[in-house]
């Protein structure tokens, strides 16, 4: 019998660099800057840690599910999840940043202290994808680092490692093709090709990642085509 799926090393170093990357950028913002604009459309900064923050115990509801056998979904429903950040981005500046961080240790503790056996147990997603436990690591280190560059205060996709730039342009492409929703494209970074598409777009992998994620235009980019907007992700 083979041994249960668990986290790979690389995604945890991944995922603990983006955590503490993450608390360095909020010990940083000052009171006023929650308030200004991040690269999330009608969201100020102050969503998106609420978001982050309202992340970090969803996912930790998934680890609740795999150490127990008890299913527990992330989010009772989708007016839920969206009732828990709005009440959370109202705190004031302290308490959110405190709420953040806090969260994240939360699921760092469940994360550091799931059985060996458990990464295997079949959890859901909020979108009702059937996956490992083992699966959840990725998810928050996508969201940490995602979310740091929405925050707009420094961070940019070319802070990124390229791996992880790599992995995420792997996640953007599966996602569209499990929704649906592939626009048929292949991204050229160099002399590497991803995805197989027809349809190449071409540039530098942290813009590439920036469009495919839905952060940046495609300024930058080049195509045989007329470059259309991305769809939706995750």
């Amino acid at each position: 019998m083979s041994a249960p799926p668990s986290p790979s090393p690389e995604v945890l170093a991944w995922w603990e660099a983006g955590e503490a990357h993450l608390r360095t950028l909020l010990d940083a913002l000052g009171p006023e800057d929650l308030d200004g604009p991040s690269l999330l459309p009608g969201w100020p900064r102050r969503m998106v840690v609420a978001h982050v923050a309202r992340n970090a115990d969803a996912l930790g509801n998934l680890l609740h599910w795999a150490r127990t056998g008890q299913p527990t979904p992330m989010y009772p429903s989708r007016e839920a999840r969206d009732a828990a950040i709005a009440e959370s981005a109202a705190q004031e500046p302290r308490a959110l940043v405190a709420d953040c961080q806090e969260a994240a240790r939360r699921f760092g503790e469940a994360l550091r202290s799931l059985p060996e056996g458990a990464w295997a147990t079949e959890v859901t997603t909020a979108q009702g994808r059937s996956i490992p436990a083992s699966t959840v690591p990725w998810l928050r280190c996508r969201e940490v680092w995602v979310h740091a560059v929405d925050l707009a205060v420094g961070t940019g996709f070319s802070d990124l490692p390229e791996a992880l730039l790599l992995a995420l342009i792997d996640d953007v492409v599966e996602s569209w093709q499990r929704a649906g929703r592939d626009p048929g494209l292949c991204f050229i970074v160099g002399d590497r090709r991803i995805g197989s598409g027809p349809r190449a777009l071409r540039g530098d992998l942290p813009a590439l990642v920036g469009w495919a994620t839905g952060r940046l235009d495609a300024t930058g980019l080049e195509s045989d085509e007329p470059i259309p907007p991305p769809p939706p992700w995750p």
